[in-house]
């Protein structure tokens, strides 16, 4: 899934090639990827784009007279930027946006759970965003990481986006991983230290991605996510130690970790396993 440095960098590239155009049309090729009604798409036709920005995982465009349109790629939406703008209609199309005198975006859909969604807001209207939380490098979550004594998983709460936008199962993993965190660690129980591992490992990890992220070109190719230190490569040297990483298996994800630096040498309880010996 799309996180934060992808997005971000994503947003940034599209900004460049669209950015400052008036917009055209939106050629909808999956009508339940639209989630709202009004405005109407349509009614965008001749608005300049004053910038494509990122709010947590959310592609922002947002247009000159304080319309906005949102993208969420979800778990398997991708990016396509045309040049020359194309009409075509290739698998998995959601959305096709096209722009005055510049490259077409289509987005696209891989996932068959949590698919890609696209808004349009009017103005003042927060639609999704305003159930995001804070973004990572805000003072709004430093004081959380410092002081809050949720006694969640820090996990759990890296990838809750009413907490903290912008970080997923991917990140957290890695994060965890940087700090020396036991994938299992309560927020309310690590010591001071502890906390101030988590984060800079937080603002390390997802600035290292984000430059990595950087030197992509173009849209959002689909696979991504090759630069993770250990998230989804369970069973492989640990980069730090060398021991053999391992997992914890959910109904909908997986976490990563290395017994040896994160939980004293403790193997977790694979859930998965454990079903399949009752």
């Amino acid at each position: 899934m799309p996180e934060l440095p992808e997005v971000q960098a994503l947003a940034e590239r599209l900004d460049a090639a669209v950015g400052g155009g008036a917009f055209a049309r939106a050629d909808v090729l999956q009508f339940s990827s639209l989630k709202t009604v009004t405005p109407r798409p349509a009614e965008l036709a001749g608005a300049t784009l004053r910038q494509v920005g990122r709010r947590g995982k959310f592609l922002v465009f947002a247009f000159e007279d304080g319309r906005r349109l949102l993208v969420h790629l979800s778990q398997g939406g991708r990016i396509d930027v045309e040049q020359p703008p194309k009409s075509t209609r290739p698998r998995g199309a959601v959305v096709r946006l096209s722009f005055e005198g510049r490259p077409g975006v289509l987005v696209k859909e891989f996932g068959r759970e949590r698919k890609a969604g696209w808004w349009v807001l009017a103005p003042g209207d927060d639609g999704p965003l305003a159930k995001l939380g804070p973004e990572p490098d805000s003072p709004t979550f430093d004081e959380l990481i410092a002081k809050d004594q949720d006694t969640r998983r820090v996990h759990t709460i890296l990838r809750d986006q009413r907490t903290v936008a912008g970080i997923g199962r991917g990140y957290a993993d890695d994060i965890l991983h940087r700090a020396r965190l036991s994938p299992t660690a309560s927020l309310g129980k690590l010591s001071a230290e502890e906390r101030r591992a988590l984060l800079e490992a937080v603002r390390e990890v997802l600035a290292e991605a984000l430059e990595m992220e950087r030197q992509r070109s173009g849209g959002l190719p689909t696979k991504i996510g090759d630069h993770f230190a250990v998230h989804g490569r369970y069973g492989t040297p640990c980069p730090r130690c060398g021991a053999d990483l391992r997992r914890v298996s959910y109904e909908s994800h997986e976490v990563t970790y290395c017994p040896a630096c994160q939980t004293g040498g403790k193997v977790l309880a694979d859930r998965r396993l454990s079903r399949l010996v009752r």
